[in-house]
């Protein structure tokens, strides 16, 4: 997998916001494991955060987090001090680009959205890190 994920090019996988590796379970697990929220309560959850960015970016050219140019995402994505901080441990961690900080934000903005959250807070960016840090080495690493 490493060989396959090493044909794509660093500034290519830089543009890929979410990257997540998602094992196979035995089926026991999946038999037995806690059902997760049924399609219609996630399907409500999505409408509603779709619902909130409409709102936010009527009037833009925006349609969407995932639209958000810089300049915007500098006033739609604020981050409370313990996000900034978080941030900047994985910037410097993962030393993720000025593009993979953007797409971090990006994707905090629609955690946020789909929790009802007016604010991002530090929950939402380190979830946001998780998802990018599948092909991710610290620097030197």
């Amino acid at each position: 997998m490493a060989n396959y994920r090493g044909r794509v090019s660093g500034p290519l996988r830089d543009r890929f916001d979410l990257q997540v590796e998602v094992p196979a379970l035995p089926g026991k697990v999946l038999a037995d494991g806690p059902p997760g929220d049924p399609s219609s309560v996630v399907g409500d959850r999505v409408a509603a955060a779709r619902r909130i960015q409409e709102e936010r970016f009527a009037g833009t050219i925006c349609r969407g987090n995932a639209t958000l140019t810089p300049e915007l995402l500098r006033g739609q994505a604020r981050v409370d001090d313990a996000g900034r901080h978080v941030l900047g441990l994985a910037m410097k961690k993962f030393g993720l680009s000025a593009r993979a900080h953007d797409g971090v934000l990006r994707v905090a903005r629609t955690i946020a959205d789909l929790e009802g959250s007016a604010s991002i807070q530090s929950a939402h960016v380190a979830e946001a890190v998780q998802y990018r840090t599948l092909d991710r080495q610290p620097p030197g690493g």
